[in-house]
């Protein structure tokens, strides 16, 4: 496709999607349920299927020299689509938001005066490499009401396409129009272009991938976005630490996973336990090859650590890469998440009550975490079910965006005939 032919399908979409936003936003909870559930069983029964395209688009990414964190994004393992089911069937069990109406009252004047939450209308979706987030992003904006356009990367697109065929039989079985979910066909990245810039069809952005892909839909986007642009999460072992949680946490907290944006990139330490904590962690970390990179203390403790940059305290590294620094106390710990967190996910390790409720007060982070990994910073660990992305923004919504955040509410009045005087 040309351009032209680019702007012209996906306003052709935009348009489909418009119409279908007005069908699933009146559909019953029983009938979004039946989609959803038929959609989880589309995909057990399409096994096989999914497994061998997304087998193609591993075997084009190896060729296209991929990195090991995009492959590790990009692979659908049995064990992923179990994931994929389940997050479906989870989903449909969550309550329905849509209709809800809090804060009803009566005022002087007589009338009632309440909050309805009502869908956003129309979600753009556009996100790199992981094929789940189709998955993710479908029964999302249907449970809540949405039609949706996903533009996953060029990368997936044969997952995606194979995915989406699972999605329109679920649709199909509950009887909704397919353009209730368009997965977009084309890989041209003009099709973003249009996705981001058509207000008459679009609601809202959500972008999932790299700092490059979100500060370009941030940029040009004509319609409000809903992002975060890096994960640079911290883990604060305070004085006053188990330190058999708090090398568990930090084990997890960096090699659970690498390639994902709830991962460690810092850790903190406080001074009067470093040089028994960070011996016995770095081994750790050894054991799992994980380059460490540390303050002047750090180093002088940890042998092996190489001494760490300005830049170190603000990388997202996604790799197995740890900055490491020694802090006077909880005050330097706070102020160093302060001046270098993403706002993202931060994690204390204490014991201390009173030190715990401060860390999460002062801490100004979209999720704030105390005696946890940052690892559980995630729709599905947080009960939504799944999420659509992460909101590191503080208008709307922030932290892991589920249902709620995929809704907007309206103000409702009921009267009796009542006149304002």
């Amino acid at each position: 496709m040309n351009t032209e032919q680019v702007t012209e399908y996906m306003t052709g979409l935009g348009g489909q999607a418009r119409q279908a936003s007005r069908v699933i936003a009146r559909a019953s909870t029983a009938v979004k349920n039946q989609a959803l559930l038929a959609m989880a069983d589309a995909i057990t029964d399409a096994r096989a299927e999914l497994i061998e395209a997304n087998a193609l688009d591993v075997q084009a990414g190896r060729e296209n020299g991929l990195d090991d964190a995009m492959l590790d994004r990009l692979a659908l393992t049995p064990q992923g689509l179990e994931s994929m089911v389940e997050g479906l069937r989870q989903v449909a069990g969550l309550p329905d938001p849509i209709g809800a109406i809090r804060d009803m009252k009566f005022l002087p004047s007589g009338i009632q005066v309440g909050r309805m939450r009502v869908p956003l209308g129309v979600i753009g979706i556009i996100y790199e490499s992981r094929p789940n987030v189709t998955v993710e992003a479908a029964s999302l904006c249907l449970k809540s009401g949405n039609a949706c356009i996903l533009r996953g990367g060029s990368e997936s697109i044969h997952s995606n396409q194979a995915i989406a065929r699972c999605i329109r039989r679920g649709l199909a079985s509950a009887g909704l129009p397919q353009e209730v979910v368009q997965v977009v066909e084309t890989t041209d990245r003009a099709a973003v272009g249009a996705l981001i810039t058509m207000p008459e069809f679009v609601d809202v952005i959500v972008p999932r991938g790299g700092k490059g892909l979100i500060e370009r839909i941030s940029r040009d986007a004509r319609v409000p976005v809903i992002k975060h642009l890096d994960g640079i999460c911290h883990v604060y072992v305070d004085d006053k630490a188990d330190l058999d949680k708090a090398e568990a946490i930090a084990l997890n907290a960096k090699t659970h996973r690498y390639g994902v944006c709830n991962a460690m990139e810092t850790l903190l330490v406080h001074q009067s336990i470093a040089e028994s904590f960070l011996p016995r962690i770095a081994q750790r970390y050894a054991e799992k090859n994980v380059e460490l990179r540390g303050c002047a203390v750090t180093c002088a403790i940890v042998t092996s650590a190489v001494p760490a940059s300005e830049e170190d305290w603000s990388t997202e590294y996604l790799a197995p890469i740890l900055s490491i620094r020694v802090v006077e106390d909880m005050d330097a710990a706070i102020e160093h998440i302060n001046t270098y967190s993403s706002q993202h996910t931060d994690a204390m390790v204490s014991e201390d009550y009173t030190r715990a409720r401060r860390f999460l007060a002062e801490v100004d982070s979209s999720s704030v975490m105390i005696n946890a990994s940052t690892r559980f910073a995630d729709g599905f660990e947080y009960g939504l079910g799944a999420e659509i992305g992460i909101s590191t923004d503080k208008i709307h919504a922030r932290g892991p965006v589920g249902l709620e955040g995929l809704t907007s509410e309206k103000y409702v009045v009921f009267g009796d005939g009542h006149i304002r005087q």
